[in-house]
């Protein structure tokens, strides 16, 4: 059967205790990266995400390079057990998009790590010196969306799937904007327990930043597609990516059109690496009945590995 395969990374927030350490136990290339990481962090992440605690392993500065060691760790024995299967496209959903270009050789994965290890601490600085917030408004569309922000002087952060859109601001606005919602024709606003006002102006700091510390790694062409979060679109050139890479702190993830885009591409057979299966539920949101299968752990990547047997993905002799 000819399938084509995109795969997907997870964002803040899908950190759980314990990620990635049975992989480590039981796979080489897993325990291989964790070690690696924690040598060029001069720190031993591996413990926070492993053993905790969950707050510590929720902040900011640690679980955004937990998350890209983990969905990298997904990938690597995926692929060194199934083979090196062709990848049709890959996005991630905010953090998961540097997990998907360091998946795409488009730096190493050492360069990488150092460039997330850097962003979640600019972001977490940039949480404690404003006071943010951020809220779901559920059964809206974007032009509703947009007007309600607009009126309440917030941003637009996420477009998740259809009906799942983001706002983000000072907190005093997201908690009128979510007193307004239904005003607005929205049929629910909640608020997010995050530490701040991520994908806003409020990360301005933030943005100036890994726009430095951007232009100080060489960027290479991604071995095979990468979907930018603030386009919706594939990116290319070195330029292109730091600049997405660079706005995608304050823009608005648009990760609705990264997942019609990958649909357009071809891509029917989805691989979701990192805890949990928020992407999976968005995909479903997307385009029902969508093939989306979700890799965090042992048995969660033999499944994987399984349905791959059948459609005839094997490593070579």
């Amino acid at each position: 059967m000819n399938r084509k395969i995109g795969i997907l990374f997870a964002g803040q927030g899908a950190q759980t205790v314990g990620m990635g350490r049975d992989l480590a136990a039981e796979f080489v290339e897993a325990a291989d990266l964790f070690r690696r990481a924690d040598e060029v962090l001069g720190r031993k992440l591996s413990e926070i995400a492993w053993n905790g605690p969950l707050e510590e392993l929720t902040r900011t500065s640690n679980c955004q390079p937990a998350l890209y060691i983990h969905g990298l760790a997904c990938l690597s024995v995926l692929r060194d057990i199934a083979g090196m299967f062709p990848v049709t496209a890959a996005a991630g959903l905010s953090l998961g998009e540097w997990t998907a270009h360091a998946a795409a050789e488009t730096f190493s994965f050492e360069e990488g790590l150092k460039l997330v290890e850097k962003r979640g601490r600019f972001m977490e600085v940039a949480c404690e010196a404003t006071s943010g917030g951020m809220a779901a408004m559920i059964g809206a569309d974007e032009a509703a969306v947009r007007a309600l922000a607009a009126a309440t002087d917030v941003d637009v952060a996420n477009i998740n799937a259809p009906g799942q859109i983001v706002i983000s601001g000072e907190l005093a606005k997201v908690e009128v904007a979510v007193g307004l919602a239904r005003e607005h024709g929205i049929r629910k606003g909640a608020f997010l327990n995050v530490a701040g006002a991520y994908h806003s102006r409020l990360m301005e700091s933030a943005y100036q930043q890994m726009g430095d510390a951007l232009l100080q790694v060489i960027l290479q062409q991604p071995e095979f597609p990468v979907l930018s979060n603030v386009t919706g679109d594939v990116v290319e050139s070195a330029d292109d990516i730091r600049e997405t890479l660079q706005a995608q702190i304050t823009g608005t993830v648009r990760w609705q059109d990264c997942m019609e885009r990958m649909l357009d591409m071809g891509c029917d057979l989805f691989l979701e690496l990192g805890p949990g299966g928020v992407l999976a539920g968005l995909m479903q949101r997307t385009r029902k009945g969508t093939e989306v299968m979700s890799v965090s752990d042992v048995d969660s990547l033999q499944k994987c590995i399984e349905r791959l047997r059948e459609l005839g993905f094997r490593p070579p002799e």
